[in-house]
């Protein structure tokens, strides 16, 4: 029987259009006679034993039906109205030189009213046909003209209640409304209200988040556990977002050329800007040019992200990440959902000695694309002490995780290391000497250059990597880290662990080498400690979570 089988009706997401099924995670390793280990179920784990469930603050037994704020048409018409004005500069252009400059407005004109009066009268119709409210027992949203659309949520299995509002909500004082149950079945898993009055959305994330707090959620400190620092801002331009936004910059602006049919100008124009400059400097000076609007977008974004950043702990359980300068951002996990932290330091992050702290938890999230990305962010680029701090804090831990010594990995998981650096530096090397025996053999001069270079990088490389490789139990939590250029500390929680899987290919079984993968239902839903010695990697994974992996053991290395 399915675990959405074994849920009363009042547990389960109702959707009069389409059912929802309830989704897994599969592991290779299950616990002793196929059944999981205690504390675990095929959705995910269990609550780890202890005190009882918090109860849900008493609110009155039910709610009026209540409809969307009647702002939202005034919001439609305005987005739909900022959409037509982008489209009409390009398009009465290319209108111009077929009909004229008088006609072409003029169409573009009438085609925007029509386009704004279509827009605002859909939303006027889903305003008129909306309706929800909080029972007793179930959140219920009705919607749809033609396709009439019921749906419930159990309160029991609310999880989360999220506050979003770009500018133009932010100046009627409205907010999107998400509250999700954190369960992996597609869009039906929450329920979407957008938009609310932003009195009405907290009312709503009060109502719906508060419970009473007992037993490990009333022990540790409650209110601000980090708050914005504007020297972090600093971090920005030497994270990999700066390159990827100098690249579409310069992208863009051959683009909007294009657009204006003023391409070749603006490429003539840079050609005769560089036309007396050696090759050499006049591809720096366009490097130079794209590295400066890259981190000038980069710190634009970071502003837009982590304005008014803070994180709390709310009374019964609930983590509360606020943040952002136009967009603002309120994102609630429930602590009974969380697994661990990752602590994320990518290459130029972890050079300036920061780090980010992402949370490894069910079901945030998942099922809404626009929602990914940084979502889980418990704490931007920081310090790494501070991160560390943050990261105790979120997993009510005496002594940090992220911060444990680990245990090394054997010498011959380097190898593999050098190896394949080497392999990818003599790539572009083995290119080159192939043009160079086809076109000219100037181009053996830069393939030399490609060796003597990339070589000791690739090395060098090779090193850090092995370095980042270890792993370790601390508490209640198994850590293992990996990486180079985006190094992750992940600290898993045990009892979160429902399977392991363990791997090892042919060069690993020469080299005594194996990699372990604990399997959870959170997160990324697995986490691998790579190229550790075989005998280490199967003490790890059965002293992390005793009596599930040594049903799958030979005899003799189940003997300790």
């Amino acid at each position: 029987m399915s675990g959405a089988d074994r849920m009363s009706p009042e547990e389960r997401p109702v959707d009069q259009e389409r059912p929802g099924t309830e989704g897994r995670a599969d592991a290779v390793v299950h616990g002793r006679d196929g059944r999981t280990p205690p504390g675990t179920g095929p959705a995910g784990p269990a609550e780890p034993a202890g005190p009882a469930e918090p109860a849900v603050a008493a609110e009155p037994a039910e709610d009026d039906w209540r409809s969307l704020d009647r702002h939202t048409v005034l919001v439609s018409a305005l987005v739909t109205a900022g959409v037509a004005a982008g489209a009409a500069v390009p398009l009465t252009l290319g209108l111009a030189g077929h009909l004229g400059s008088g006609p072409a407005v003029a169409r573009v004109v009438l085609g925007a009213v029509v386009l704004i009066a279509v827009g605002a009268g859909g939303d006027l119709v889903r305003w008129r046909r909306t309706r929800y409210r909080i029972g007793a027992g179930r959140v219920e949203l009705h919607s749809g003209l033609l396709l009439v659309k019921k749906r419930a949520l159990a309160r029991e299995r609310v999880r989360s209640v999220d506050l979003t509002a770009h500018p133009l909500l932010r100046v009627l004082g409205l907010v999107t409304v998400r509250i999700g149950t954190g369960e992996h079945v597609g869009g039906d898993s929450a329920l979407k209200l957008d938009p609310v009055s932003r009195a009405e959305g907290e009312r709503l994330r009060h109502v719906l988040l508060s419970r009473t707090a007992t037993g490990r959620y009333s022990s540790h400190r409650q209110g601000e556990l980090a708050v914005l620092d504007l020297r972090w801002i600093g971090y920005a331009p030497v994270s990999f977002v700066a390159p990827a936004l100098g690249g579409a910059a310069l992208g863009a602006v051959l683009q909007v050329s294009d657009w204006l049919g003023a391409q070749g100008k603006v490429i003539d124009w840079a050609g005769e800007r560089f036309r007396e400059t050696p090759l050499f400097w006049a591809v720096v000076a366009v490097v130079a040019a794209t590295a400066a609007a890259g981190v000038i977008g980069a710190l634009g974004l970071w502003v837009e992200m982590w304005w008014n950043y803070r994180l709390e702990r709310e009374p019964g359980g609930t983590l509360r990440i606020r943040r952002g300068l136009l967009t603002s951002r309120s994102v609630s996990i429930e602590e009974r959902r969380l697994r661990g932290v990752d602590l994320v330091e990518p290459l130029g992050v972890r050079l300036l000695g920061a780090a980010r702290v992402d949370a490894i938890t069910t079901g945030l999230a998942q099922d809404d694309e626009e929602e990914r990305g940084d979502h889980d962010t418990l704490l931007p680029a920081a310090p790494r002490a501070l991160a560390d701090t943050v990261a105790a804090e979120v997993l009510r831990a005496a002594v940090s995780p992220t911060a444990a010594p680990l245990t090394p990995h054997p010498p011959a998981a380097h190898r593999r290391r050098l190896r394949r650096w080497l392999a990818a530096a003599l790539l572009p090397t083995l290119a080159l000497t192939v043009l160079g025996a086809t076109l000219t053999p100037a181009l053996y001069w830069a393939a030399g250059g490609c060796a003597v270079v990339l070589g000791p990088v690739a090395a060098l490389f090779a090193r850090d990597a092995y370095r980042a490789l270890g792993h370790t139990l601390s508490g209640d939590h198994l850590v293992t880290r990996s990486g180079t250029l985006r190094r992750s500390t992940a600290a898993l929680e045990r009892a979160g662990v429902i399977g392991w899987t363990v791997r090892q290919s042919y060069f690993q079984r020469r080299a005594g080498l194996l990699d372990v993968t604990a399997t959870t239902a959170a997160g990324a839903g697995a986490y691998t400690v790579y190229d550790t010695g075989v005998a280490e990697g199967l003490r790890f994974a059965s002293d992390a979570v005793p009596g599930l992996l040594e049903p799958f053991l030979e005899p003799a290395t189940n003997q300790r």
